[in-house]
């Protein structure tokens, strides 16, 4: 006798029929995946050509032994992703920084982390994406960019920041951003604390006549004056609103909350009258109303807005490696499609902040924020704003 018994069929149960199609009045051709699988092709790949025999001419031909006739002996470009020197990207290192001009956008690594109050480590956060960021290719399937075919990246390297004086840091980087700003090229800083955000929004305001918004993503408000009677990483939007063209009405900061935001930061901000979405408001009003609301203030009466997005704005469970984590934050898909709902009208420049390798788990804080600078400069591509910010330097086109 079998010892599996039958169980009689339910009422009303019928099995599937072989190839029965669930959807049968759907279309795929409606479908992102499939829209973007067909607009590849309109993408030209000269320039990954010409890497290829840069490559053979700077790194030699291959063994006989290898098939492909593209691969160089001495690694000199993007492959293989695991060799090579790691600048942002496999970007070309431009060691003369009066040539990032020639460039849509520059990579400066400002390591600093003087301003931090807890947890140091932040001045390793440019080696810590630069290194990860190796991991990817300049092409993204879903927006249907190809960076290094689309706009021309460069690394700059990294300013020559002085551990023990947190001021004389901070001229280096106004200095350092307001040269790359005011060559045409859209300066993209990594971090650093949060302290240098009042540093590199002066480099840019010093190149411009014109008024500047801030868009702020952020669990903390950083906008009291003092922090341990000094300028530090919980201070940057006070003194950067002080600057005569960056009115704090410009300031918007989305993210806030937790138990990490002082009553100091509070006041302030409610003096200057700033605008604060905090996550709350984030889950109550959706991603595309709060980058509505975003927009809305940061371009009130500005000319260009500039893009800080501090790496614990995410939940912490998601990015270890900083130096005030805050759980309650951002998933990455929310602040992945947030950064490209707000950099789609343009920005003048973007930070990347508190990022701190020593507390990191598998480069994974490094990963989000390298995929949060390709996001943005994949989303300013596509929407035709890579160069928008060109107009407000001062002297531009004369």
């Amino acid at each position: 006798m079998s010892m599996f018994v039958k169980k009689p069929r339910q009422p009303g149960f019928a099995r599937p029929a072989t190839g029965h199609r669930h959807h049968p009045s759907f279309d795929r051709s409606g479908l992102q995946g499939w829209k973007m699988a067909h607009h590849e092709k309109d993408i030209p790949d000269v320039a990954w050509q010409a890497e290829q025999e840069r490559c053979l001419r700077l790194g030699l031909p291959g063994a006989e032994s290898i098939e492909d006739k593209s691969i160089p002996t001495f690694a000199r470009g993007e492959l293989p992703h695991f060799a090579g020197i790691n600048t942002f990207m496999k970007a070309p290192y431009v060691e003369d920084v009066r040539d990032v001009g020639k460039y849509d956008a520059a990579i400066i690594g400002a390591p600093f982390d003087g301003g931090t109050t807890y947890r140091p480590g932040a001045r390793f956060g440019p080696q810590g994406i630069r290194r990860i960021s190796a991991l990817y290719t300049p092409y993204n399937y879903e927006i249907g960019v190809d960076l290094r075919e689309q706009m021309k990246l460069c690394d700059a390297g990294d300013i020559f920041t002085i551990p023990a004086n947190i001021e004389k840091t901070f001229d280096q980087i106004s200095n350092a951003v307001g040269h790359v700003f005011a060559s045409g090229a859209l300066p993209i800083i990594l971090g650093g604390d949060h302290s240098i955000g009042f540093a590199t929004v002066r480099g840019i305001a010093r190149q411009t006549d014109k008024r500047i918004g801030i868009i702020h993503f952020d669990r903390h408000a950083d906008i009291q004056e003092k922090d341990l009677d000094e300028r530090m990483h919980t201070t940057p939007w006070f003194h950067a609103t002080n600057l005569p063209n960056v009115p704090a009405t410009n300031l918007v900061q989305i993210g806030i909350g937790g138990w990490q935001v002082p009553r100091e930061a509070v006041k302030e901000a409610r003096n200057r009258e700033t605008t604060i979405i905090t996550m709350h408001d984030v889950e109550r009003l959706g991603l595309d109303k709060v980058a509505e609301i975003a927009l809305e203030y940061a371009w009130k009466d500005a000319d260009a807005v500039y893009l800080s997005f501090d790496i614990d704005s995410v939940d912490a469970g998601f990015v270890p490696g900083t130096g005030w984590p805050e759980p309650g934050g951002f998933l990455p898909r929310e602040i992945l499609y947030l950064l490209g709902a707000v950099a789609k009208e343009g920005i003048c420049g973007m930070e990347v902040v508190e990022v701190s390798p020593p507390y990191d788990i598998s480069d994974i804080t490094s990963l989000m924020a390298t995929r949060a600078i390709v996001d943005v400069l994949g989303t300013l591509v596509a929407h035709g704003k890579m160069g928008a910010h060109r107009h407000i330097i001062r002297g531009w086109g004369e």
